[in-house]
């Protein structure tokens, strides 16, 4: 397989994996050593986020005509995309989660697809909450109205027996 098919694989690999994402992070890791970015990647493959480092012209190729085409604009110096396949905020999670212990990790930019937004939205986005928590809360919300009347419904009863009882006791 000669350089440039190599190259289209690569290519056409990333453009697939933009294609199934839902957010994007670009990251500048230069000054982080190779032990942390393999424990990185073992943690991001665990919660479902890929992460690929490929030359910035390769990613260009890649994103272009994707909903991450904007993240081409900062494609500069070395670069580590990670993507989140599942939900919005697990890559901006672990990455802000990694950034914190790994102060040269340097966030570029971050998409949820169409448009690029700022490193400074990175804490937006990461506490977002997951699908299975937005669903809990959901149902707490919907289920507060008809516990509340269940509450209600069983203090009538019991609040008109103690007033019997009450005005009983004040005849005797």
């Amino acid at each position: 397989m000669s350089n440039l098919d190599v190259k289209k694989v690569k290519v056409d690999e990333l453009k697939q994996v933009a294609e199934e994402s839902l957010s994007a992070v670009v990251v500048d890791y230069r000054g982080t050593d190779v032990p942390k970015l393999t424990g990185f990647r073992k943690e991001a493959k665990d919660k479902s986020v890929f992460v690929k480092i490929i030359k910035n012209t390769l990613a260009r190729r890649a994103l272009e005509d994707t909903k991450f085409d904007s993240l081409k604009d900062v494609l500069t110096g070395p670069s580590l995309i990670a993507f989140s396949k599942e939900d919005y905020q697990s890559a901006a999670k672990l990455i802000q989660d990694f950034a914190k212990e790994e102060e040269s990790f340097e966030v570029k930019g971050l998409s949820i697809g169409e448009g690029l937004l700022s490193a400074d939205q990175l804490n937006s986005i990461a506490s977002l909450p997951t699908k299975d928590e937005a669903v809990s809360m959901l149902l707490g919300l919907m289920k507060a109205p008809i516990t509340n009347l269940a509450l209600i419904s069983k203090e009538i009863p019991s609040s008109m027996v103690r007033t019997l009882s009450a005005y009983g006791d004040s005849k005797n």
